[in-house]
């Protein structure tokens, strides 16, 4: 007697259709859009102004408030940020206030955030992805075991309201985009420079609403015992530069990328590099442009012999108007670029700073610059 004709299961759906799109129901009540406004020394960092404008665009989309979330101090530093974050577009301000938040410590302020999180829960948080705002991210993440994409480029949300973080992948070859389905708050982090800059508008004071940390000195582990500033006032100013000049490995030597340094020079720029030459040892490693290193959102970027592989592109697109030299008119950059010279960049390097040089005075360079 045979044995009955056994049929397949199907196989299973791969990939985000697979993926129960239905909230656990004590998630079903978190709402708005908040954004985490860095600041140290009495500073805030330009990239949480710049996520206030994305994260307006996400709270329109799903109908919701935008939120400034402030850590900090007691004091003027944290009222100034309050008061700031209304001008860039907020609809209330959560803040935490108290001594033990003078300086950033990852314990204190992660207890603060979880706090604010758990108590006015948020369904999308999100962060500069800073050097304080990566530390600060991933134990916040952790803490309240949701997801968290690092390094995003875009986002938005989709027809069912989840918030989707694209960012590059394998080696920045890819593209993929990032759903945190079933867990709230649903969290990213943006480097600074990938999304543009809101107008800042005057506005006055709007809701505020406090909580208090709940978590006294003496149970912080780690101690602030001073502040040294870094020595290296040399480094680059590579993401806030209006005029950059990059070079790759087309130039071929690291004597060829002076003249990337001289072009930088005679227009008032500030100079930077592909991935390649910072592995090579041609230049360090603050001076690097793309997804490892920084975005730039230059008025002009001027790339010569840089082939443009996705990892780079994503840290240049945002600017105004770029310009590519590259001998291989096949290069990935071309596909991107706004104006492309297919040429030898060692021997068109110095004739186009020649030409600046005759054409610029002092005074034109630092106006070009600014």
């Amino acid at each position: 007697m045979s044995e009955p004709k056994k049929t397949p299961a199907p196989a299973a759906a791969g990939g985000r259709a697979s993926t129960k799109k239905e909230l656990p129901e004590h998630f079903k009540a978190y709402k708005h859009v908040w954004v985490f406004v860095e600041q140290e020394r009495g500073q805030v960092h330009p990239v949480s102004w710049e996520l206030m404008g994305a994260g307006r665009i996400l709270a329109d989309k799903l109908g919701v408030e935008l939120a400034a979330v402030v850590v900090g101090a007691e004091g003027e530093t944290v009222r100034n940020a309050v008061a700031e974050s209304f001008c860039y577009g907020a609809d209330v301000a959560y803040v935490c206030a108290d001594p033990a938040l003078a300086d950033y410590r990852n314990e204190a302020y992660t207890a603060a955030m979880t706090n604010l999180v758990n108590t006015y829960k948020p369904e999308i948080l999100l962060l500069g992805a800073t050097t304080l705002g990566r530390d600060l991210a991933g134990a916040v993440a952790t803490t309240l075991l949701t997801g968290l994409t690092a390094d995003s480029t875009e986002l938005d949300v989709d027809a069912d309201g989840s918030l989707a973080a694209t960012r590059p992948t394998f080696g920045g070859s890819l593209l993929c985009t990032i759903y945190t389905l079933n867990y709230r708050p649903q969290m990213a982090t943006v480097r600074p420079r990938v999304m543009p800059m809101p107008d800042r508008v005057e506005k006055p004071l709007g809701k505020v609403i406090e909580l208090p940390l709940g978590l006294a000195e003496a149970d912080i582990v780690t101690k602030v015992l001073n502040f040294i500033p870094d020595r290296e006032s040399s480094k680059s100013n590579l993401a806030y530069a209006d005029v950059v000049v990059a070079g790759g490995m087309g130039l071929g030597s690291p004597e060829n990328f002076q003249l990337v340094r001289q072009l930088a020079q005679a227009i008032g720029a500030e100079y930077g590099c592909s991935r390649p030459l910072v592995q090579k040892g041609w230049v360090t490693s603050d001076r690097q442009i793309g997804q490892t290193g920084k975005t730039i959102r230059p008025r002009l970027y001027i790339a010569a012999g840089i082939s443009g592989a996705i990892q780079h592109r994503v840290g240049v697109e945002g600017a105004d108007l770029i310009v590519a030299i590259n001998t291989d008119k096949n290069a990935p950059i071309f596909d991107f670029a706004h104006v492309g010279i297919v040429t030898d960049a060692i021997r068109f390097l110095p004739a186009l700073t020649e030409a600046f040089r005759k054409r610029l005075s002092a005074h034109s360079r630092d106006k070009l610059a600014s």
